[in-house]
This record gives C-alpha cells, sequence and structure tokens, in this order.
C-alpha cells in the first residue's frame, strides 16, 4: 500500500514528529511506501476562505487543495498525527480537514449524507496526549472523541478500517515516551489493508 502520513506539529523535534517517523518507518519495514505531509513545514493555510467556497461552487478549487487531494488519492491509507489539543485538533489539521476533504469531493450530503465519495482507505489516528488515559476514560473524554473522529468525521472519508491510538502519557519519563514510539512503529508495521474484511472501527490506549 501507499501511505500518507499528515503531521501537525510547528516544532521539527517535537515528540509527534518522532512518531510520525516511527510510524513510517514501521510501515516501510512492512513493505509499504510512505509519504510525509508536513503541514507547518510546508506552509499549508488552514483558514477556510471564500476561494473555497466559490471553488466548491464553480469547480474553481484552489490551487493547494488540489495539490493536497491529488496526494490523497495517491494514498491507500491516511495517518494523522497531531498532539490532542483541547480535546481536540489543532486548528492546522483542523483547517487542512475542512477544506481539504470539500463537499462534493470527499462526500455529498444531498444524496446520500451517510456516504462517502472516496475509494475505500484505511485510517489511522495517532494522538500523542499527556492525559493519563485512566483519567479520560472516567470522565469520558477518550469515548467522545471516538464518537466524534472515529464514528463522525472520519465516516465520511472512506476509512474502512479506523483505528485510533491515543499515546497517553507522552510528556511522562523518557521510558514511557520511548514506549509509545514502539507503539508508534507497530500501527504503521501492522497497518491493515482496507481491502481487509468488514468496516471496523478500532480505538486503543496504552494503559497508563
Amino acid at each position: 500500500m501507499h501511505v500518507l502520513t499528515i503531521l501537525d506539529h510547528p516544532d521539527p523535534s517535537s515528540f509527534s514528529g518522532a512518531v510520525a517517523k516511527q510510524f513510517n518507518a514501521g510501515a516501510l519495514a512492512a513493505g509499504h511506501t510512505v509519504e510525509l505531509a508536513d503541514l507547518h513545514l510546508e506552509g499549508f493555510d488552514p483558514r477556510w476562505s471564500m476561494a473555497d467556497i466559490n471553488g466548491e461552487a464553480d469547480g474553481a478549487i484552489p490551487a493547494d487543495i488540489l495539490a493536497e487531494q491529488a496526494r490523497i488519492a495517491r494514498a491507500d491509507a491516511v495517518c494523522f498525527v497531531f498532539p490532542l489539543f483541547w480535546w481536540g485538533m489543532p486548528a492546522m489539521t483542523k483547517g487542512w480537514v475542512d477544506r481539504v476533504w470539500s463537499w462534493g469531493w470527499a462526500y455529498d450530503q444531498l444524496d446520500d449524507p451517510d456516504c462517502s465519495l472516496q475509494r475505500p482507505r484505511t485510517g489511522v489516528l495517532l494522538i500523542p496526549a499527556g492525559a493519563r488515559s485512566d483519567e479520560m476514560e472516567e470522565r469520558g473524554y477518550a469515548a467522545a472523541i471516538e464518537t466524534s473522529w472515529i464514528d463522525g468525521t472520519f465516516g465520511y472519508f472512506g476509512f474502512v478500517q479506523r483505528h485510533l491510538h491515543l499515546l497517553n502519557g507522552s510528556t511522562g519519563s523518557a521510558e514511557r515516551r520511548e514506549g509509545l514510539l514502539k507503539d508508534a512503529y507497530a500501527a504503521g508495521y501492522d497497518l491493515r489493508s482496507p481491502a481487509d474484511g468488514e468496516p471496523k472501527n478500532q480505538a486503543s490506549a496504552p494503559p497508563s
């Protein structure tokens, strides 16, 4: 498979960057090809604008969006790596989703509200989080994130395999962080094809 990894972090030396690197290394070791989209390094503009709205209406899609959609078209699997930010996506990832996965290209709520216009793909989310997994479970945050992203947002993207990995304790000890990087490598190495079995939602969080 060809794997597109979307990285959102402004610091080139961030733990999120290390997670993306390990995930791609695992995917390469398993025989896949990989492509990294470092949104900050590439200077992606996350602001939804009138150019985007007009582009959806008249077909004059902005060039930067066409380039992102072409990268997605090449991919059999898409991996998102970004830190959990106020229990959600950072602004860059949210803007990338808002602008790139546009109506008429990713989905069509008029003809079929639940149907993606994209071909089946595997979707993976590797989310470094400073919070403990037990705290997130106890307060219902993990379930809310899974519902919002796995059952919601990424359901419109044609992701028949959906895997959410909350990398809890990412601000913890060196030993803890090393273990999370091994988990990221394993997520790349064990990546499943969208053709492997029935559509599946899968969420995991390493023990705190």
